[in-house]
């Protein structure tokens, strides 16, 4: 079974994913800054995925965040729930 997601886990996800340790990710630091490029944030969609939360793309570069990309899992993750109410 998949841990749901949380920030912790997205900021250990992206840590592992630019090969840096999650302590250097800021919840405001440009993730493309410190180098996530289209194709490790397209794999990330994938894994979050894989733990129930779809992402858009296109979302997700307008804020290149963590905190960014939290409230759009936190939107997300609200929707599906309203909408399923």
């Amino acid at each position: 079974m998949t841990k749901p997601l949380s920030l912790d886990l997205m900021r250990d996800d992206v840590a592992a994913m630019i090969h840096i340790d999650s302590s250097e990710i800021g919840d405001d630091d440009n993730l493309m800054d410190l180098g996530l490029d289209s194709m490790r944030a397209m794999n990330l969609m994938l894994i979050w995925q894989e733990r129930g939360v779809d992402l858009d793309f296109s979302q997700m570069a307008t804020c290149p965040t963590l905190a960014g990309w939290w409230q759009l899992v936190k939107r997300r993750v609200n929707g599906v729930v309203e909408a399923r109410s």
